[in-house]
């Protein structure tokens, strides 16, 4: 497995990235803007910046097939950049939250986006064509606190919501007149907008940092503060779930999940690494580190490192450089993403971190 492809950005911690569906053109949420770098011989860089934000921007994510990038920020508001021949032209989007956004993802179908808030309300907005602006219509109840992550479901109908008061819930978006009746599913089958189609409760109460979809919708992950991931498999409408798996592990809470496959998820957060997890209906279970231990050159790279470690215990007094993790990344994960097109699970994904990194990795 080839090692990870590291980008040292800069010196600053990094809320949200985003990819183009090409891998060309990454979006960074840094402080009060987004910098946007484009990949070239000598790695990524920077070509162009999108301020509008007035306070810290929080998401940010860039739509596959039309390329439109949407982000938000703690100033309570969104926007919507398209790309014309001056530059990004962007539109503003009245959220209508009186407390700060704090994530936003586009929908499968680009119709619509999710912004979650810590006003206990998600936005879900979509394109008035009459009007020409963006409209937001609310999920609300049974939100009790912030939303800290949103996730669509294949279907773009079905949104997944991780929150601090220690529940996942998986809520419909239906929209008369912008979405297609969907197909029913293990999650309902009528489904006016704002039902609750699945509410599920961390064993400890522990905030809910991240929610994702398996690639084929069927089942749901979560990552809560309590160092857990808890996987759901729901049987049919108003009905027990098949399955509600649980893995409590040793390691520092996760900050972000996905799945690459139906048996596989990556989860990543205050450990610094990204770990892989392997199981189904019947169990899940902690299978290691996603970062390679045996490469090519591994063996001289052992004989270079025991030989800095008698150099450090001679000029020091002390074996080991304690500035410096063992890990790729030298802080915390922020964001992990699917690198390369949704929902057909991940060969590849890419992660974020306090230390203005981002690292894409093979799996």
């Amino acid at each position: 497995m080839a090692p990870p492809e590291v980008h040292h950005l800069f010196h600053h911690p990094i809320a949200d990235h985003s990819f183009s569906a090409d891998q060309n053109t990454l979006a960074v949420a840094k402080d009060t803007t987004v910098e946007l770098y484009k990949r070239g011989p000598q790695g990524f860089q920077l070509k162009d910046e999108l301020t509008g934000h007035d306070k810290t921007v929080t998401g940010v994510d860039i739509a596959p097939n039309s390329g439109k990038i949407v982000t938000c920020s703690q100033d309570r508001n969104a926007y919507v950049w398209e790309p014309s021949p001056t530059g990004w032209k962007p539109t503003l989007v009245l959220l209508r939250l009186n407390r700060a956004a704090t994530c936003v993802r586009w929908s499968p179908s680009e119709m619509k986006f999710a912004a979650g808030s810590g006003a206990r309300t998600i936005a879900i907005c979509h394109f008035e064509e009459e009007d020409n602006w963006w409209v937001s219509k609310h999920l609300k109840k049974p939100i009790r606190s912030t939303i800290t992550s949103v996730a669509w479901h294949p279907n773009s109908v079905l949104l997944a919501a991780a929150s601090t008061d220690g529940h996942a819930r998986v809520f419909s978006s239906f929209i008369k007149g912008i979405d297609p009746r969907p197909e029913p599913s293990a999650w309902g089958e009528r489904l006016p907008f704002n039902t609750v189609c699945g509410e599920y409760m961390n064993s400890t109460a522990g905030w809910v940092h991240d929610v994702a979809f398996s690639p084929s919708g069927n089942a749901l992950a979560f990552v809560a503060h309590d160092s857990s991931l808890t996987v759901v498999y729901p049987s049919a409408p108003e009905q027990p779930p098949k399955a509600i798996v649980s893995v409590s592990t040793q390691l520092l809470p996760f900050s972000g999940v996905i799945w690459s496959s139906e048996s596989e998820i990556i989860a990543a957060g205050y450990d610094c690494q990204a770990y892989k997890l392997q199981g189904g209906e019947s169990g899940w279970q902690l299978s290691g580190t996603v970062a390679t231990k045996s490469r090519p050159g591994a063996a001289s790279g052992h004989e270079e490192s025991a030989l800095n470690m008698f150099r450090q215990m001679d000029l020091k007094g002390k074996t080991k450089d304690d500035t410096k993790l063992d890990t790729v990344h030298q802080n915390t994960i922020t964001k992990v993403r699917v690198y390369g097109p949704p929902g057909q699970g991940a060969s590849k994904f890419s992660t974020s971190g306090v230390d203005g990194r981002i690292v894409i990795w093979g799996i």
